[in-house]
């Protein structure tokens, strides 16, 4: 169903801990480089990042058990473990040699005007919208019940306006009041605040619904199907990219704001800023093929990276066979 309240909040989430997450320790919210890295290569940048995602469902269950999405059957067959695993490693592969996923390129790179993350989007999200409306007749996209349309608008309860509403404003007081004024720059400081940016953000794809793969697909449902239609997430690029590239613009990371050359402005935690250096020059056939390796598995299960983390925690059986077939995508050259 269509839920403009709770998507625009969690988008203000969202919008918090990727912003945050640059402003005060100067990198990119990339929840494909953080997953497969936190495996791979565990450091001090990744693992706090992934342990504030799974550490969201925590205030959820406990104080809004009603926001958790519901998710399909885990898979019980030989043949549906190995459709997990397959989708999982479309998406491993397809992220790693896509260089990101929604969270990278549509959520930050979008926001920091880049012209290599607008060409990965459109990729993508094209396939996924393909994908999901024409494979297997688009039975995938899944209808609201019988003669409910799902632009029908629906409202959160007050118990869940207030945990959401309550959740936002304390984000913004921690990014904007508490980090800046008491916590100084330094590695311990660092660690702590990509777990809280990890935490805000894995709260925002719950609140917005980015972590429900059937909104997900309800969303691509527009090409063939009105009926199935949700429109919600056109709020997560109003309230979560709008803001984030109003942000980008007026605190312009890595470039000279100061009136002294020799004062460059600093992320709020960290020495320097650690933004992608690749340019449209540097796109070639794996960053294409990748992204639409990732659009088809985002198409298939209205799953990407973040989403799958939180279904992990909350459906191991599937978390194995997914993030299994993620690993081994993300190994392969």
């Amino acid at each position: 169903m269509f839920t403009p309240i709770n998507t625009s909040l969690g988008a203000l989430m969202l919008y918090q801990g990727s912003s945050g997450l640059l402003l005060h320790n100067g990198a990119v919210f990339g929840i494909s480089s953080f997953l497969s890295g936190c495996v791979l290569n565990p450091n001090q940048d990744n693992v706090p990042v992934i342990a504030g995602i799974v550490s969201s469902l925590a205030p959820v269950y406990l104080f809004a058990p009603s926001l958790l999405p519901s998710y399909p059957a885990s898979p019980a067959t030989l043949a549906s473990l190995a459709s997990t695993v397959g989708t999982g490693f479309l998406l491993g592969w397809g992220t790693k040699n896509g260089r990101g996923c929604t969270s990278g390129h549509m959520m930050c790179g979008l926001s920091r005007l880049s012209p290599r993350s607008l060409i990965a989007t459109a990729i993508f999200f094209t396939t996924a919208v393909l994908t999901a409306n024409f494979v297997g007749g688009g039975q995938n996209i899944p209808s609201c019940g019988p003669g409910i349309p799902c632009y029908t608008p629906a409202y959160p309860t007050s118990h869940e306006l207030a945990f959401m509403i309550g959740t936002t404003v304390l984000t913004f007081i921690t990014n904007f009041i508490i980090v800046p004024r008491f916590m100084k720059r330094s590695e311990k400081s660092r660690k702590i605040y990509s777990y809280i940016a990890g935490l805000q953000f894995g709260i925002g794809l719950i609140v917005s619904g980015m972590a429900d793969p059937a909104k997900l697909l309800r969303f691509f449902a527009f090409l063939t199907d009105m009926s199935r239609f949700d429109p919600s997430l056109v709020f997560v690029m109003l309230f979560g990219i709008g803001p984030s590239l109003i942000t980008y613009l007026k605190t312009k990371p890595g470039k000279d704001t100061s009136d002294s050359a020799d004062k460059p402005t600093k992320p709020t935690l960290a020495e320097t800023w650690r933004l992608p250096t690749a340019t449209v020059a540097d796109i070639d056939w794996r960053f294409v093929t990748g992204a639409v390796a990732f659009g088809l598995a985002w198409g298939l299960r209205g799953v990407c990276p973040g989403p799958a983390i939180l279904r992990s925690v909350l459906q191991p059986v599937w978390g194995v066979a997914e993030m299994a077939g993620f690993m081994l995508g993300s190994s392969v050259l």
